[in-house]
């Protein structure tokens, strides 16, 4: 198997309308869909994040149930020179910053939680390669 990229990433809210709200204002991320009582979609460059209310894909029938619950840690890269942008726009929106990190060979990441409590990253792409 050689696996290209993780494709979509998948978190569990309470509350869509905030959830949609966090995601698009403040992190500007593209609204993919939205199934009212469910879950809200978004674009997060060639991935999707996926935020479903966990009750009910519990609930599923036609797919495997699923669903968690806790903080869950995710990541968006970000080239090195939107890194800058990327920090200054989380504060201008609000957000208050947890972290600041800095990795092996100079990497840089921040984090910071969603309305859910879940722990997001923002990550320089170059981590991995």
């Amino acid at each position: 198997m050689k696996i290209v990229s993780i494709k979509e990433t998948c978190i569990y809210v309470n509350d869509l309308e905030k959830t949609q709200d966090f995601y698009t204002r403040k992190l500007g991320l593209p609204l993919i869909s939205l199934v009212k009582n469910r879950h809200v979609f978004f674009k997060a460059g060639s991935s999707v994040l996926l935020c479903f209310i966990a009750n009910e894909t519990q609930k599923e029938t036609e797919l495997p149930p699923h669903g968690a619950q806790g903080s869950i840690h995710f990541a968006f890269a970000v080239s090195n020179k939107d890194y800058n942008d990327a920090l200054i726009q989380i504060k201008n929106a609000g957000i208050y910053i947890l972290h600041e990190h800095l990795w092996q060979r100079g990497i840089r990441s921040f984090y910071f939680h969603d309305p859910d409590n879940n722990l997001v990253e923002i990550i320089e792409q170059e981590l991995w390669e």
